[in-house]
């Protein structure tokens, strides 16, 4: 972390301390474009492979084989991130998807949106959210606590890293592609910010 020397704005701000939380970040509308900006405010950070893959394209001299890894970071406390990267080598394909994500991280609004609960904790969400990519929707739901995670293995990934504890699902589309459900969960967490919630439920 020593050796980083920042190309962008936002980089410098943060070697010289003048921006230090990843929500400040967001709050003033940076674009994150230097993967270390991620690793230097948020060093608890975690990651998972989802997938590894071998892809092939033909070319004039036959045959291209390379790997297509994904993989999800999060810091189990409101912030998650997607990646997918492809090369030659496993490791390198990895690396590529491991930078990705942290590019791609975002903020997920949690709280207690169940009726049935109602404890204030953000255990859960706040309200039901969808989200869309390639053919698969996904409709995330709140939950009661203690609940757990009514959800397929590879969204369990994603909601866990964020820091979703409780939570119903529903899944709609090709889900046995595991980039999709995957982006098709990020998409349903990253659309938690811009829904707007009566004045009763805000947290003061």
């Amino acid at each position: 972390m020593g050796e980083w020397v920042p190309v962008t704005t936002l980089g410098r701000l943060v070697q010289e301390g003048k921006i230090t939380s990843i929500e400040q970040v967001f709050q003033e509308n940076h674009r994150i474009l230097e993967p270390q900006i991620v690793d230097y405010l948020l060093p608890n950070l975690e990651q998972e492979v989802v997938d590894v893959k071998m892809v092939q394209r033909q070319t004039d001299a036959g045959e291209k084989t390379r790997f297509k890894a994904v993989v999800v970071v999060g810091n189990r406390d409101g912030y998650v991130g997607i990646g997918a990267g492809k090369s030659a080598q496993v490791v390198i394909a990895i690396e590529k998807a491991l930078n990705n994500a942290k590019l791609n991280i975002i903020p997920v609004k949690r709280g207690c949106g169940s009726w049935e609960c109602a404890c204030g904790e953000p255990h859960s969400l706040l309200v039901k959210t969808e989200g869309k990519c390639g053919s698969v929707r996904i409709t995330l739901m709140p939950a009661p606590r203690g609940l757990g995670l009514v959800a397929g293995e590879t969204q369990k990934i994603v909601l866990t890293l964020a820091g979703i504890k409780d939570c119903w699902s529903r899944s709609f589309g090709e889900t046995r592609t595991s980039l999709s459900v995957v982006g098709a969960t990020y998409e349903a967490l990253k659309n938690t910010n811009k829904i707007a919630l009566p004045s009763l439920w805000k947290v003061v």
